[in-house]
């Protein structure tokens, strides 16, 4: 009686243990096949040399943009301010125009905390980079108009006869 009481339990324990296993293999089966790609942009190939194209551009003071952020990150922990810098996020945004964001958070000396959103477009046809948000624009370097681009003729204010 003893080993009818002993295998049923150790069976209902083995089909216990089997379906909590098999649950959590279903759940990371569906969180792999239901991952947008913007959470991973190596899974897109475009997404990734958007994100390239933006982390590898040239900014104000450093060579490249994630230089800066980088170096930002290091001096506010340096001088021993809080500092977080997000993950980056690619998102198609139409043709070949790729958008990149990333949040830094950091703390004044004050204590008070401020969040702001880099914003960039990737244009991967004319391999060109533009600042989309206003803490973006304050890294990235302004790019000259072409020189044989004709200025905008200004509108004529003069009274016209009629």
């Amino acid at each position: 009686m003893s080993e009818d009481g002993t295998s049923a339990r150790f069976s209902t324990t083995t089909v216990i243990h089997y379906a909590v296993v098999a649950v959590l293999v279903l759940g990371g089966l569906s969180y792999l096949w239901t991952e947008p790609p913007s959470l991973n942009p190596m899974a897109d190939k475009r997404a990734a040399e958007a994100l390239a194209l933006v982390q590898t551009h040239r900014a104000l003071g450093f060579p490249t943009i994630l230089q800066a952020m980088n170096e930002h990150v290091r001096s506010m922990k340096e001088r021993g301010q809080g500092v977080r810098l997000g993950e980056w996020r690619v998102n198609h945004v139409e043709g070949d125009v790729y958008e990149i964001r990333v949040q830094l958070r950091d703390q004044s000396v004050s204590g008070q905390w401020f969040e702001r959103e880099f914003i960039w477009r990737a244009h991967l046809n004319l391999k060109k980079v533009n600042a989309a948000s206003l803490p973006a624009d304050g890294v990235t370097p302004k790019t000259p108009d072409p020189p044989d681009q004709p200025a905008m003729p200004l509108p004529s204010l003069a009274p016209t006869s009629g």
